[in-house]
Order: C-alpha cells, then sequence, then structure tokens
C-alpha cells in the first residue's frame, strides 16, 4: 500500500474507536444492523403506541392500557437496520491541485484519506458502503460492501482512482440520483469547482438521500501567494488567462472567494444539507473527530 494510505495505524484506529457516520432519517435497510430506525417494526424496543385500526395484529394490543382505559392501543416498536452510505468523490483535474510542493496538502490525496477514514468507520458499523469517483469521461465505482473484512480491498480500490477532465456536478448529482436504487446518507467531497451544482443536490433529496458536502480547498486557494504579471491556465479546460496579480487584486479574489463560499453555505442550510469547507493544511483526521461531529455527520 502506498503512502497515500498508510493511515490504519493502531493510534489512528484507537482514536476511531465508537465512532459511527449517522443520519437524522436513517433509510429503511435489507439487513438488521447496529442503527436505530424511525422505521417501526418488530424487535423488542418499545417506540411509541397509536389508535387501533381495523386489520391490526390483536397481539400487537397493550391490553394492560386497554384495561385501564378502555381503549385498544398499538405498540410500535423500533426496528435497528443496516444504513447505505454513498461516497462521491469530484475526480476532476481541479482536485489535482497543488502539483507541487507538500503532498498532504495536495486535495485529491486529502479527499482519498477522509474518505478511507470515513468508509472504514461505515464498514466497521456494519453499513453498506459505496463508493463513486465522479469524472466526465468515466464513474470509477466501487460496492456496495459491508463489513471490516472490506477494508484491504478498499484501500486497493482507492489506490486506481485518479483525476481528469472536468465535471458538471449538476449533471453528475443527478444522474446518481437515478440511477441509484437504494438512498441513504451521501458524502460528497468536492472543491466545489463547477459552473452549477443547486440542481443536482436537489435532485438527490427529492430521491430522499441525506446529504453532507466537504469542500476541499488547498491552503494557497485560500490564500494565494503569486504576484506580479501572469498567464494561467484552468487545469481543466487549458483555457489561458492573462492577470495581473498584486494586492488590490488579492484582496478582490478573497472577497469573492468568501462570498462563493456564502453562497454554497446559504443554500444548503436553506435546503438542510451539512456543509463544512475544510483546508488541506488541516490534519485529515481532525476533520473526522471534530470538525465532522460538530455538524452532526459523525457520532
Amino acid at each position: 500500500m502506498s503512502s497515500k494510505f498508510k493511515i490504519f495505524d493502531p493510534n489512528t484506529l484507537r482514536k476511531f474507536e465508537n465512532l459511527t457516520l449517522i443520519a437524522s432519517q436513517v433509510r429503511a435497510g435489507a439487513m438488521k444492523g447496529e442503527r436505530r430506525s424511525v422505521k417501526r417494526g418488530t424487535s423488542i424496543e418499545f417506540a411509541d403506541y397509536r389508535d387501533y385500526a381495523k386489520g391490526d395484529d390483536l397481539r400487537r394490543v397493550d391490553w394492560n392500557i386497554y384495561a385501564r382505559l378502555e381503549r385498544p392501543f398499538i405498540k410500535l416498536l423500533e426496528e435497528e437496520e443496516d444504513l447505505a452510505v454513498h461516497f462521491l468523490l469530484d475526480a476532476s483535474a481541479s482536485m489535482d491541485w497543488p502539483r507541487e510542493g507538500n503532498r498532504d496538502h495536495h486535495k485529491f490525496i486529502w479527499s482519498l484519506r477522509v474518505l478511507a477514514g470515513l468508509a472504514y468507520l461505515s464498514l466497521s458499523s456494519g453499513d453498506f458502503v459505496h463508493i463513486t469517483a465522479l469524472r466526465a469521461d468515466h464513474n470509477h465505482q466501487w460496492g456496495p460492501h459491508r463489513g471490516r473484512a472490506y477494508t484491504v480491498p478498499l484501500l486497493q480500490n482507492l489506490e486506481k482512482i485518479y483525476t481528469r477532465g472536468d465535471t458538471n456536478l449538476d449533471l453528475a448529482l443527478k444522474d446518481y440520483a437515478l440511477r441509484t436504487r437504494r438512498v441513504g446518507l451521501c458524502i460528497i467531497l468536492s472543491d466545489m469547482m463547477s459552473p452549477t451544482y443547486k440542481d443536482g443536490l436537489s435532485a438527490l433529496q427529492s430521491r430522499g438521500f441525506e446529504v453532507a458536502i466537504i469542500q476541499v480547498l488547498s491552503p494557497d486557494e485560500v490564500n494565494p501567494t503569486l504576484d506580479g504579471d501572469l498567464r494561467l491556465i484552468d487545469v481543466e479546460s487549458g483555457i489561458p488567462q492573462e492577470v495581473t496579480v498584486d494586492a488590490s487584486m488579492k484582496q478582490l479574489y478573497q472577497e469573492r472567494l468568501l462570498a462563493w463560499q456564502e453562497e454554497i453555505g446559504d443554500f444548503c442550510l436553506r435546503r438542510g444539507i451539512h456543509f463544512i469547507t475544510a483546508e488541506t493544511s488541516l490534519p485529515w483526521e481532525e476533520l473526522i473527530l471534530y470538525q465532522l461531529r460538530r455538524i452532526g455527520v459523525v457520532r
């Protein structure tokens, strides 16, 4: 295994003990697992009462309540079911950055490490894990798989994913929403450098997905160190742009960056989507241990 994934050392695994991904509305699963579902089922855990209706199973009537109130009530029981967790990884060329310097700050490598850590939590919790790398030329897919035994195959699969071209998030997310049969928690790792994304996110929610976005940016994208007259080339389209970078240009850039992030955050807040921006200078495990716990994705 390459240096990308030398992350499952004993110290890291101890930090992850007892952590799990959570969804406020767990979707019905195919097998009973370790999670509490909002679906009423046939386990022994009591949930609530409702009025008896014609055709209900008389064995579920609480006869003690009937004796006291002279009205029949049905006992509702909670059912524990597994969760389907869908990881969507932006594999467009803009994620292949920076091209030089500290590889720990590389957006795609950092995102792969976060994905590996979160997928390990899911496999350990008995979730069904689906992974899809979104690229214009071909979507790389893995899963669904369930159980810790798939940890090594998971890492081997992640090693095969590469970046290329551009990705229209709207189209990619709409397509995923249409062709995915089993919904659940959907975690998107992307720099969000796509012309459109709102319709795609809405399509996922319309299907019943609970959505979380981790926006990944490198430190030099947040605070550029470039100066002078430059010819910049878009890594996805290849289109060049002549620019002069000075103090006023940097200030304008940072103002627009902040406005862009606020626009994404406001949209997600209105739609009930979990959203967090992370710089790759942040150790990947701290994102999971602290930041994602703060916004309610990890518990």
